[in-house]
């Protein structure tokens, strides 16, 4: 499965330099990886000049997501049990901010216990405030 599209890969970039233009841009996660065994998932933001840095949310199942910079060719060179490997959410997209999924994951725990928050907490919002 090919991680990082290049719509994705624009969206990134585009999300790095309102970042740097923006200290205060708070950019909605545009990328989810995860584990297709486990609880690890990353939630990311932007992709930095190397073209394998990515900053966002990254949660390896400890209980304590976490912000801060992943390397992509770490995170596809991963190899799990079964020939399996790390995988894009195909689906995956979010009215919310990056700072919204950091409090929520922190105060549940984990990447996917905010995801449901927000998942329920979108179906709540009146159609012009889901994207619709």
């Amino acid at each position: 499965m090919t991680l990082l599209t290049d719509p994705l890969r624009a969206a990134l970039v585009a999300n790095a330099v309102a970042s740097a233009e923006q200290p205060r841009h708070d950019p909605l996660p545009v990328l989810k990886l995860f584990s297709p065994l486990g609880p690890a998932t990353w939630l990311a933001t932007e992709l930095m000049d190397d073209g394998d840095s990515l900053f966002g949310l990254a949660d390896l199942g400890f209980g304590c997501p976490e912000l801060g910079y992943f390397s992509l060719s770490e995170i596809a060179a991963l190899r799990l049990p079964f020939g399996l490997g790390i995988e894009r959410d195909l689906s995956f997209a979010t009215v919310h901010p990056l700072s919204l999924w950091l409090a929520a994951a922190r105060a549940g725990g984990s990447i996917q216990v905010a995801e449901a928050w927000l998942a329920h907490r979108a179906r709540e919002l009146p159609p012009h405030d889901r994207g619709g």
